[in-house]
């Protein structure tokens, strides 16, 4: 991979480890007898900044999901023979020659549902509000048709780099048809057959020509200006009322109507003497009708609105049971390795039977967030509301925090002499060192003896929090197993 994730100017670059740092680490990892270029690899793909982003777009069923599965490599994003069948996931990490991206499917349009402009519109606006670079698939054998004139537009007046996709062409004669779609103007048409793989290889090179480097990251420095916080939530959880209340005045439309915000507002906005960048996000209007499309609309926004943020808050009806759809935005949100705070609304409308079976529901349906900082409001009254910025400040530090090499692998050796790894098969695989390569998230590379369960994982991560804080984030560990002669791996 050729992105640098750090510099210190001395021409050495290695994650967020300082030189004598790196040294000592180096060392400890030869005299384990691990390869210096493996090492430097596992660095090198944990320390990494936020991933370039590559949006795939185009109108339905021309084969955008099948092109997802095939970069990603392997068969993820849902598949069907009929327009609109992409649901709820819409990011993914991927990899090729070496360079990792984050590939954004907008598949899952329903013409009958939102209506083929509002389609079209919605994806190359999601196109340009969080890509890098973005394939535009054209079904090859149709030619294109008035909806691709309409979706060139509107990537042309985003300014990003545009790679074109011919899709279908599964033969030699589809390449006339290929040749075809030079008249959109996005330059040279590149004929591929998602399914059955054929010319992606010389897409993906084009691919990687227009995605710029993963950026550099520097410890302890923010990208510069305010603060972004996203405000997400599912639609009708009082959004857009907390963003007024905080910001003290009306900014935002309120309507009892679930989803009337259109579009993302960010609004700067002093709290507690600090100035922050509000993010508010909301589906379109539901109808019964337009709902499956709306909520999808409605995903891609929060999406959008949380690739842009460095802290996802959360907000959930106090006053419902806790449903799948919170759920899957706070997923969302840890996926995307954010900063996390959960905001209870509505609190001060509760009895004390609903916050019994609220605080079961939040021990059984949340446990997987036990770490994000929690605070109960009132968007209406403002209740509590004082308690929000010292929970996204401390869900910040959180993201933001390193353990120092030494100190974190004093620690490791503590855990496996006092808790070892269960033996399976007759050995007993053991964490020899590690580093944290990278902060916001924090990122941790154990290099092990052998391969570490995922029960062993979660405990490390939790004796992790224990020791350490990393309170409001999510922390990424991954393992890196020895591999040598007579070795287990």
């Amino acid at each position: 991979m050729n992105d640098q994730i750090h510099s210190d100017g001395s021409g050495h670059e290695h994650g967020e480890l300082g030189d004598a740092e790196y040294a000592e680490f180096m060392e400890l990892a030869a005299q384990e007898g691990f390869d210096p270029e493996e090492v430097e690899g596992a660095l090198d793909e944990a320390g990494h900044g936020p991933l370039p982003v590559l949006a795939v777009v185009g109108r339905p069923n021309v084969g955008k999901s099948t092109l997802v599965n095939r970069i990603i490599g392997r068969r993820e994003a849902v598949v069907q023979d009929k327009p609109g069948v992409t649901r709820d996931r819409v990011s993914y990490e991927a990899e090729w020659a070496g360079r990792r991206f984050k590939v954004v499917d907008t598949g899952g349009w329903e013409q009958d549902v939102l209506g083929l402009d509002a389609s079209v519109a919605a994806q190359a606006e999601y196109a340009i509000e969080t890509a890098d670079a973005v394939v535009f698939v054209v079904d090859s054998t149709v030619g294109a048709t008035d909806t691709d004139e309409a979706v060139v537009k509107l990537l042309r007046r985003a300014g990003k780099p545009v790679v074109l996709c011919a899709n279908k062409v599964d033969g030699q004669s589809g390449e006339a048809d290929a040749t075809a779609l030079w008249s959109l103007g996005l330059g040279e048409p590149y004929p591929v057959s998602s399914l059955h793989g054929r010319g992606t290889g010389d897409m993906f090179d084009a691919v990687l020509e227009a995605l710029p480097d993963a950026p550099a990251q520097k410890f302890g420095t923010a990208l510069g200006g305010p603060r972004r916080i996203a405000l997400i939530g599912r639609p009708n959880v009082g959004k857009s009322s907390l963003l007024n209340k905080v910001a003290g005045e009306d900014r935002v439309v309120v309507n009892e109507l679930a989803g009337t915000t259109r579009d993302p507002v960010d609004e700067l906005i002093n709290l507690g003497g600090i100035t922050w960048k509000f993010i508010d996000t909301a589906g379109i209007r539901r109808r019964v009708h337009l709902q499956e499309g709306a909520d999808y609309y409605a995903s891609l926004r929060t999406a959008a609105a949380v690739e842009k943020a460095e802290v996802a808050v959360v907000l959930i009806d106090s006053s419902e049971s806790i449903s799948v759809q919170d759920q899957r935005i706070i997923t969302m949100a840890v996926e995307a390795g954010r900063a996390l705070v959960v905001a209870f609304n509505k609190w001060d409308t509760l009895d004390e039977e609903r916050r019994y079976y609220l605080e079961r529901e939040i021990e059984t349906e949340l446990a997987q967030i036990s770490w994000a900082p929690r605070v109960n409001v009132s968007a209406v009254t403002g209740r509590h509301m004082e308690k929000l910025v010292p929970a996204i400040e401390t869900a910040i530090e959180g993201w933001e925090t390193r353990v120092p090499t030494g100190r974190l692998n004093a620690f490791l050796g503590e855990i496996v002499a006092s808790h070892p790894h269960p033996i399976r098969g007759g050995k007993q695989p053991r964490i020899l060192f590690g580093t944290q390569a990278g902060t916001k998230p924090p990122r941790f590379v154990l290099f092990a003896s052998g391969f570490l369960e995922h029960g062993y994982r979660r405990f490390v991560e939790r004796r992790l929090r224990e020791e350490f804080g990393f309170e409001g984030t999510p922390i990424h560990i991954s393992v890196r197993v020895r591999e040598k002669r007579g070795r287990n791996k």
